[in-house]
C-alpha cells in the first residue's frame, strides 16, 4: 500500500525533514480518544518529533509523559503518512513523515511535563473535525476501520 500524502509540496521551497510518532489513545469502550491542543489552538494526536537516537517507541514513551502524563502499551501500527506543511511559528517548511500507532493500554502516572497544552477527550467524529493535520485524521480513520 502506498503511503498517503497530505499537504502540497511547493516547488520553490526548501523542506526540512521532521519525523514524528503519534498514537490513538481511546477510552469509554473506544467511544472517545484524547487529542492535544497546542498553545496556538491547533489540535493534534498525542506524540511528536522523533529525536536523534530514538526509535518510534522511545519517542512515543517520552512524548506521552511530556504531553499527557501517561505510560502506554503500544499496540497495532496503523501506518505511515507523509505531510507537507509550513510552520509560521518556526518559519520553516517541513516534510513530515508520521508513524501512527494504537495504544492498547494506558495509565496516568503524572501530570504532563509540558504545561502549555490542553487535553480533550472527544468522540472520533469530533476528532475528525478538530484535528489540524490530514495525516492525523487519516490515522483516526485507519483506527476506526479496525473497530
Amino acid at each position: 500500500m502506498e503511503k498517503p500524502i497530505f499537504g502540497k509540496k511547493e516547488v520553490d521551497k526548501v523542506y526540512k525533514p521532521r519525523f514524528g510518532a503519534y498514537v490513538v489513545i481511546h477510552r469509554e469502550n473506544k467511544q472517545e480518544i484524547i487529542i492535544v491542543q497546542a498553545p496556538n489552538g491547533a489540535y493534534f494526536l498525542p506524540g511528536g518529533e522523533i529525536e536523534q537516537g530514538e526509535n518510534h517507541l522511545q519517542a512515543i514513551n517520552r512524548e506521552m509523559l511530556e504531553e499527557v502524563g501517561f505510560e502506554v502499551k503500544v499496540g497495532n501500527y496503523l501506518g505511515e503518512a507523509l505531510e507537507y506543511f509550513y510552520s509560521s511559528h518556526r518559519d520553516t517548511y517541513y516534510e513530515h513523515p508520521g508513524y501512527f500507532y494504537v495504544v492498547d493500554a494506558w495509565e496516568k502516572v503524572a501530570e504532563p511535563t509540558e504545561t502549555t497544552n490542553e487535553l480533550a477527550w472527544v468522540t472520533p467524529a469530533d476528532a475528525m473535525l478538530l484535528l489540524k493535520r490530514g495525516s492525523h485524521r487519516w490515522a483516526v480513520q485507519e483506527w476506526l476501520k479496525e473497530q
